[in-house]
């Protein structure tokens, strides 16, 4: 299952790693969509095996706590959980 990719406007590399089933990762997705921003988004819960593996691995490496969303910024900043303020002021 590779990252599913949402046009917008360009404001650097926006990696979302989200839950299928977490309301604030679905909030966090729309919010940047409303913010009409590129972004990569993947539902971690729904990989197996050696790919879900990988996919921890990368979450790990910004947010140890491998808590959900994970919102990563051009691979420097990382905004756990909804924090839309956070956001908006990351993306102005």
């Amino acid at each position: 299952m590779p990252m599913k990719h949402v046009n917008g406007d360009n404001k650097g590399e926006l990696v979302l790693y989200a839950l299928s089933t977490c309301g604030w990762c679905k909030k966090t997705r729309l919010l940047l969509e409303d913010l009409k921003v590129e972004f990569k988004y993947i539902y971690v819960d729904l990989l197996e095996g050696e790919e879900r593996n990988e996919i921890i691995e990368q979450v790990k490496k910004y947010n140890s706590q491998l808590s959900f969303p994970t919102l990563v910024i051009n691979n420097e900043k990382t905004i756990i959980g909804f924090k839309e303020e956070e956001i908006r002021e990351s993306l102005a």
